[in-house]
């Protein structure tokens, strides 16, 4: 079954907005007019998530106004509704077309593979691991970004958990086994492989559609947002080990970060670490409300509330997931991204998670 386009019309979908975005942001991000306020032009985050439309884009687009005074101001779309491929938005960012951007870093790592490091399927199972090796890895992350791309980070956020939906029964992640399984990432195709399951890579808003169709068994995607596209209505049990987070970073490109005023960009340095803080609270919140909701708890306040199973993960899923980080994920991930990487895990994270990476 096939119903893509032809892909000199898949390209022209997406170019022509970006084309359109490119001619706003080359303007700068001051108005026509000295007078004017300066205009910030930003690509956000996924479209649709409560990261977004409840904390990302109200402070670009009415808290910086009230917090500068109406001095600065800003334009805000994500990226998925701008046309843009999120594995090109680092690229335009070093390029300078695209001067302010939210990245996720499974797709970012498409560029450069050791950005993927900190959310590596199996890596962090709950909140709490995930905060120490974001704080682990930050400046690596920082110098990086910096180094290779030009960029200049400004923030990290968090997605809810991203786990698994299923629709049929499951015991444990060892019942993957011969299912097809939605995938959003390299490192989650490792964590499926591993398993004895085929891994497909379906875009976030497609999701619904190849259950409800048959084409997947079960779905990788974060507890609340698979709620919020109906992920619970099709699906029957969900298995509550978070796989991996879908990590985003908040960046500039360098040269026009450092040509901002002097004013705006300590106001953003004191605002956006007040951000991050939120939408990583939203983050833990809606993982535990979103498993609520798909199973019907009577504490589901933000969500549908579904008839879903909750599967929670024993000892034997608890040493499965670290067996398939150590065997297979980590090893996987090395080599993509080489033996610099092996130095920079070993260095940074090795300590904290108790794993050696052996250079490929």
């Amino acid at each position: 079954m096939s119903t893509a386009s032809p892909p000199c019309a898949g390209r022209r979908r997406w170019l022509r907005p970006l084309l359109v975005y490119m001619a706003l942001a080359a303007a700068g991000p001051v108005g026509a007019q000295p007078q004017e306020p300066v205009k910030l032009r930003v690509v956000g985050g996924l479209a649709g998530v409560n990261q977004h439309t409840r904390h990302e884009a109200p402070f670009w687009t009415t808290q910086l106004q009230k917090l500068s005074g109406g001095k600065y101001t800003a334009e805000i779309v994500p990226f998925d509704r701008a046309g843009i491929r999120g594995q090109e938005l680092l690229s335009l960012v070093r390029l300078g077309t695209l001067p302010f951007g939210t990245l996720l870093l499974s797709l970012a790592a498409a560029k450069d593979a050791e950005l993927a490091a900190p959310d590596l399927a199996g890596l962090n199972p709950d909140a709490a691991s995930l905060r120490r090796t974001v704080a682990t890895f930050r400046p690596r992350l920082e110098a990086l970004l910096r180094e290779r791309h030009g960029a200049e980070l400004l923030a990290v956020y968090a997605y809810p958990a991203q786990v698994l939906f299923c629709r049929k029964p499951l015991a444990g992640l060892a019942d993957l086994r011969g299912r097809t399984v939605r995938t959003s990432s390299p490192t989650q195709t490792d964590w499926v492989d591993s398993l004895g399951g085929k891994a497909v890579q379906i875009p976030f808003a497609d999701i619904v559609t190849n259950v409800r169709a048959g084409n997947v068994d079960c779905a990788i995607t974060g507890t609340m947002s698979g709620n919020t596209i109906g992920l619970h209505q099709v699906t029957t049990h969900i298995h509550t080990m978070a796989i991996s987070w879908g990590l985003s970073v908040f960046v500039a490109h360098g040269a026009t970060w450092r040509d901002l005023p002097e004013d705006l960009r300590t106001l953003l340095k004191r605002e956006l670490p007040r951000l991050e803080r939120d939408i990583w609270n939203e983050s833990e919140s809606e993982t535990d409300e979103g498993i609520a909701c798909n199973v019907g708890e009577a504490s589901c306040r933000g969500g549908g509330p579904g008839r879903m199973t909750a599967v929670r993960p024993g000892p034997a899923d608890q040493a499965l997931r670290r067996e398939i980080l150590k065997s297979t994920v980590l090893p996987r991930w090395l080599q993509r991204c080489g033996a610099s990487c092996a130095d920079s895990w070993n260095r940074y994270l090795a300590p904290t998670v108790g794993i050696d990476a052996k250079p490929m």
